[in-house]
């Protein structure tokens, strides 16, 4: 695939500036329908169940009705990416072929610019990254950068897109949460819009609203219709690039800056999100499997021998991703002690069935 021009994206980069503001203006200030007219309007006469644990029952689809959704995730080539990414794929196809998925194609959408040796196991789209030095040290800026090209450049033919992470294990079939315009997303407890005014009116205005119109999500997982991602997509990275270039939202919002900029943008394009608490569970915290569909195994779980969670001290039991930053675990994980809780115990499971069947593992 061939680089993006220097030009351009020197402009795109001194323009990205611009580019949210002039958007804001454009915007349309009073939105048609929201989920939070359904919890804050109907949930008084009773009409609607509350949008966070289930789609309002005028807006569900016939039971024999089927709307695929692409699954999309954003990776490097590093090793520490590369076995996240190779665990995901496993199970993808496994639940994919399971009554109850309207799971579509799959794509690892590759911000290194150039193809990697997982090429023919993975469904692959190579992007660029942003111009060097223009992330900042947040890696994870490249990912709007990502999706916005591959929105452009890629044949899709699902109508909806689920956006994923390396680090996410699908545990049943995942049916598609979303409908028409409504994406549906995960609440994250420590995405707090309201708590951070006076930084998220640098880039949502007051005439855009209150900023509880700005949901507590990122970007993933998120399941939304495709020609949505394509609008929210290129202010999502301005948003991202403006916040991190400005040093107070940078101190504030740390590592979930990128989160915060899918919100907000989403935000901006009038868009609200089915809130999902049965999308994902985060071990240890999340005890049990419960009726979820993915595990995020973005926290280590660390545990003394008794079961206890030692959590900030290494255990004498662990399972850390960080482990593991310049190659794969071993296959055959050792099993965490009795009293450890059922999401911990089945994700270690889970990462043992994978590395136990794809061929080749720890060669890659």
């Amino acid at each position: 695939m061939g680089r993006a021009s220097t030009t351009f994206l020197a402009l795109l980069t001194l323009g990205s500036f611009f580019a949210t503001y002039n958007l804001i203006t454009m915007i349309i200030h009073n939105r048609t329908v929201s989920v939070g007219k359904w919890v804050g309007e109907d949930l008084d006469n009773g009409s609607l169940t509350d949008p966070i644990i289930e789609m309002p029952k005028n807006l569900r689809r016939p039971n024999n009705a089927k709307v695929l959704f692409h699954v999309a995730l954003t990776a490097t080539d590093a090793p520490y990416s590369k076995w996240q990414c190779r665990i995901m794929y496993y199970w993808y196809k496994k639940q994919k072929a399971l009554t109850g998925s309207e799971m579509g194609e799959f794509t690892r959408i590759l911000h290194s610019g150039k193809p990697d040796n997982l090429m023919d196991e993975i469904p692959t789209f190579v992007v660029d990254p942003l111009p060097a030095g223009l992330d900042r040290g947040y890696i994870v800026l490249n990912r709007p950068w990502a999706f916005v090209q591959w929105l452009e450049k890629a044949t899709i033919e699902e109508e909806y897109i689920l956006m994923a992470e390396p680090d996410h294990i699908f545990i049943r079939p995942l049916p598609n949460l979303a409908h028409r315009n409504f994406p549906a997303a995960f609440p994250f407890f420590y995405i707090k819009p309201a708590e951070n005014e006076k930084i998220i009116r640098k880039y949502f205005p007051e005439e855009n609203g209150p900023v509880t119109n700005i949901d507590p999500i990122g970007n993933s997982p998120v399941i939304i219709k495709k020609d949505l991602l394509e609008k929210i997509a290129p202010t999502w990275m301005n948003v991202s690039l403006r916040m991190k270039a400005d040093p107070e939202t940078d101190k504030t919002f740390g590592w979930v800056l990128e989160m915060y900029g899918y919100a907000v943008a989403s935000a901006l394009h009038g868009v609200q999100h089915i809130l999902r608490k049965d999308f994902m569970l985060q071990p240890p915290w999340d005890l049990e499997i419960g009726k979820r569909f993915i595990i995020h195994y973005t926290y280590g779980c660390d545990y003394n021998m008794k079961g206890e969670l030692t959590y900030g001290k290494i255990g004498e039991w662990r399972f850390d991703k960080r482990s593991y930053l310049r190659g794969p675990p071993p296959r055959n994980l050792s099993l965490p002690p009795p009293g450890v809780p059922e999401s911990v115990i089945t994700l270690v499971k889970m990462v043992n069935e994978a590395t136990a069947n794809i061929p080749g593992w720890g060669t890659k």
